[in-house]
């Protein structure tokens, strides 16, 4: 129950009762007694409860971070200091986050934080962080954001396959669009033990036909005449 009092215009006070709903709520009552301390909420007083199956967990905000949206308007006052650098949230989607929301990543259910140091007033390089066991990557036939960053660059991932002729070491692994740079490649066979290589002899950035040639990055190999899958990760 919360009072609210309104000065009304002809000098008259008026009370009025109405019941708020609060931001946090708690099972037991809440005190203001941690002044000139490194706290700024403590519940280890639970500890002394006779019953301790009471009282022992924090439940943490739930998002989805595949379509969540910062409220950018208040990073130029004091209500946002941080610039939601350290914001803590528990996610439950799979999928990569928001374009326009930091830097899109790659996320899976968990603990996450926003990574946005000394970018005063915008989140473009922030970043959501996992925590934990969280931030597995499940990269698919589309541009996946991996949770590998070089220089600050994101670095990508895409699934594919192609097929060796037999005779050429020239084979089609199209480059994905906006791609500058190959960061690394695992070629496999989906269903069996084998990885075929983790590099090729060269790698052209195209999507025209044997832009890549098969081989370490000292030789080249002839692949014997099948289809292969791959694992392309690279820089935009």
């Amino acid at each position: 129950m919360k009072n609210i009092f309104l000065n009304i215009a002809g000098g008259v006070l008026l009370f009025l009762s109405a019941n708020v709903n609060a931001q946090i709520i708690s099972n037991g009552n809440v005190t203001s007694t941690l002044n000139n301390t490194n706290y700024f909420m403590d519940g280890s007083n639970f500890e002394g409860l006779a019953n301790q199956s009471y009282g022992r967990g924090l439940g943490f905000p739930r998002t989805n971070l595949t379509t969540f949206t910062f409220d950018t308007s208040p990073m130029d006052n004091t209500v946002i200091v941080s610039d939601f650098d350290g914001m803590v949230v528990y996610n439950t989607a799979t999928g990569n986050t928001a374009a326009g929301q930091g830097v899109t990543t790659a996320v899976a259910p968990g603990f996450y934080y926003f990574s946005n140091p000394g970018n005063p007033g915008n989140i473009t390089n922030g970043r959501w962080v996992p925590m934990g066991g969280a931030g597995k990557v499940n990269v698919f036939t589309t541009e996946t954001a991996t949770n590998t960053l070089v220089d600050n660059k994101q670095v990508y991932a895409i699934k594919g396959t192609f097929t060796a002729s037999g005779t050429s070491t020239a084979v089609n692994i199209p480059a994905p669009s906006g791609m500058t740079a190959m960061y690394g490649i695992t070629i496999y066979k989906a269903g069996t033990n084998i990885v075929y290589d983790r590099s090729l002899y060269s790698y052209t950035v195209a999507t025209t036909a044997g832009n890549a040639i098969t081989g370490s990055p000292s030789m080249s190999v002839v692949y014997p005449a099948d289809t292969y899958d791959y694992v392309l990760e690279y820089l935009k």
